[in-house]
């Protein structure tokens, strides 16, 4: 049986454990190419169109995989920790994908609703029962894919640049070199380094949430609004750059609570969506590296 696994959302973050188990429960595995302008043109054909750029973008892929694979999987994300959610979106994804896009194959859509062992065990045995109902089977290929997922270091540190960005936002946005307009190069041929949230530590990023009047009710908000604050205040960089999509809500409420704790800390969000074009994006790039660049001579001329 040939499984096939869209390279849109949280593929960038999961996709080692989604590859690894399909592969020891003896399946075969095919994954959508990287995003480029047809898969985003058959996103945009049959997605809704309130829906954000990686919602569209994601349509694109399941739609590349059809007539080359028996089943899709689609994970349904509906939580990621305990008490917490992640978008709207993510929950009714599975309604949106098999009611607007035509002929596709079977579709692994089991829910996901917390990343604790046993519920991901859950998880494992009905996305298996297609393949195999032998317990052992699902057991040892569940433990052998947390095992390549826990030894999967993603994130990106940059050396060796006068300057550092901390790159904020979704994963889907920030390691996909289409949607961003190949951003990481970009800053890096401007003098940029770039530093992912992966490189803040969990604690780090709940101490800085705990200060919050109420706990942000989707994961998501949480991460990246203790990732941003801290670095902030432990100066891990010399500005931030939030990587956003328009019509997001969540990054709407993301953006305004890190404003909130940035006092003239160098911050600016970047939107996204298909109409984006390059030039305005690019000179937005630009300004933000001279003012950063600004402010390290001003900075060093002041310290010396």
């Amino acid at each position: 049986m040939i499984i096939g696994i869209p390279q849109g959302l949280l593929y960038a973050k999961y996709h080692v454990f989604a590859t690894t188990f399909m592969k020891e429960i003896g399946a075969k595995t095919v994954a959508s190419p990287t995003t480029n302008k047809s898969i985003l043109d058959e996103g945009v054909r049959y997605c809704v169109d309130e829906a954000c750029l990686p919602m569209k973008v994601y349509h694109g892929h399941v739609a590349w995989l059809r007539g080359k694979c028996d089943a899709v999987l689609i994970p349904r994300f509906m939580s990621i920790r305990p008490k917490e959610h992640i978008c709207p979106m993510f929950c009714g994804l599975i309604e949106m994908v098999s009611n607007h896009i035509p002929d596709l194959p079977l579709l692994i859509d089991t829910p996901v609703y917390s990343l604790n062992r046993d519920r991901m065990l859950i998880w494992a045995k009905y996305a298996a029962r297609f393949l195999t109902k032998d317990q052992k089977t699902v057991d040892a290929a569940f433990d052998k894919a947390i095992m390549r997922q826990n030894d999967y270091k993603p994130g990106i540190n940059d050396e060796g640049f006068p300057a550092k960005v901390a790159l904020i936002g979704h994963v889907y946005n920030i390691y996909d070199s289409f949607i961003n307009m190949n951003l990481v190069k970009k800053l890096n041929a401007l003098g940029i380094g770039v530093l992912t949230g992966e490189y803040v530590p969990g604690d780090a990023i709940e101490d800085e949430v705990r200060q919050l009047y109420k706990k942000p009710f989707w994961s998501l908000a949480r991460e990246y609004y203790g990732a941003a604050v801290y670095i902030r205040k432990t100066k891990m960089a010399d500005g931030i750059i939030y990587l956003s999509s328009f019509s997001c809500g969540i990054d709407s409420i993301i953006t305004e609570l890190i404003k909130c704790e940035n006092d003239e800390f160098p911050f600016m969000v970047l939107k996204l969506d298909e109409h984006t074009g390059e030039a305005g994006y690019d000179t937005r790039l630009d300004a933000f590296s001279d003012m950063l660049k600004r402010r390290k001579t001003k900075f060093a001329r002041y310290v010396s």
